[in-house]
């Protein structure tokens, strides 16, 4: 799903997460957003595979646990000389960051992965259009508020009533991550702040994914796979996450997360075998000129 933010070591948080200087460094800004949730979908489609073996606690345990054992290896995060807030702040990174994906993963694993992605986005949308300044940011976010609705056209009425409220949640939980990954971020060097959250939603969903599969999580099969999806899904795509969130305002980031549905409907039918119908293709293309047209308004 993904899921970021983090550093530049500030003091005042709030300003840092929706104030940032307009086009500072967006183009690479862009890369990085999409970069990341090209692997996230179709680290999250592949997840998918694990689930007959692990159920989806049990995938979303090894994912979580992975990427979080990986990312303090690789950043060996300082412990020392933060205060009070600035630990509530990564904790409650940590807990958005773990809740956005036990929800995310119990929508997939009723609900098609483009359909759950597709109501999951409403929450980064939502945000876009709170975050926004200019009455164009918002032009832009309907428009692609309006693809991602087109996108799922003929099939919600077919859906999991709670996979779809599941996706909801997720989108909520989303919607918070971007705010609290921008502010850890301004408080933490480095990736410091992503791997102590990415801790915390790891204790959370370590016991989850235990109680649910048990020893199949130790089979060498499944930890191999789970590796893999770890580093598709968590590792790669919340880092570059959290570098773009440094270039990018919190508002264009938002509405540049509305590309999930599209490329979660790719993922699908690359991985799943899910096709694509000529209405979806028109709602990508919208979500597409959306996020280009946010784009461009940030940079003036």
């Amino acid at each position: 799903m993904t899921s970021t933010l983090q550093n530049s070591s500030a003091t005042t948080v709030t300003p840092v997460v929706l104030r940032h200087a307009a086009g500072r460094g967006s183009l690479g800004g862009v890369g990085l957003v999409l970069a990341g949730a090209v692997t996230v979908q179709f680290g999250s489609a592949c997840a998918a595979l694990l689930f007959p073996r692990t159920g989806a606690l049990g995938a979303l345990a090894l994912r979580v646990t992975f990427a979080a054992l990986l990312l303090l290896v690789v950043t060996r995060p300082r412990l020392r000389g933060y205060s009070r807030a600035d630990w509530a702040v990564v904790g409650g990174f940590g807990l958005a960051l773990g809740g956005m994906n036990i929800l995310f993963y119990q929508a997939i694993d009723r609900i098609p992965l483009g359909s759950a992605v597709t109501f999951e986005v409403l929450g980064p949308l939502l945000l876009s259009v709170v975050a926004a300044r200019r009455p164009a940011s918002l032009l832009w976010a309907g428009l692609a508020l309006a693809g991602v609705f087109l996108l799922g056209r003929g099939g919600f009425g077919r859906l999991d009533a709670a996979g779809v409220a599941f996706a909801l949640g997720a989108g909520a939980m989303w919607a918070a991550y971007i705010v609290l990954n921008a502010r850890a971020g301004a408080r933490f060097p480095r990736l410091d702040g992503l791997a102590i959250a990415m801790t915390v939603a790891a204790l959370i969903s370590l016991p989850l994914g235990i109680g649910s599969a048990g020893g199949t999580l130790l089979e060498p099969g499944v930890l191999v796979l789970g590796l893999a999806i770890a580093v598709m899904s968590s590792g790669v795509p919340y880092a570059l996450e959290t570098l773009a969130l440094r270039r990018l305002p919190a508002a264009t980031f938002a509405v540049l997360t509305s590309l999930a549905p599209a490329l979660a409907a790719l993922a699908g039918y690359l991985v799943l075998d899910q096709g694509l119908s000529p209405t979806q293709c028109v709602a990508i293309a919208m979500v597409v000129t959306a996020s280009a047209g946010a784009v461009r308004t940030g940079k003036r």
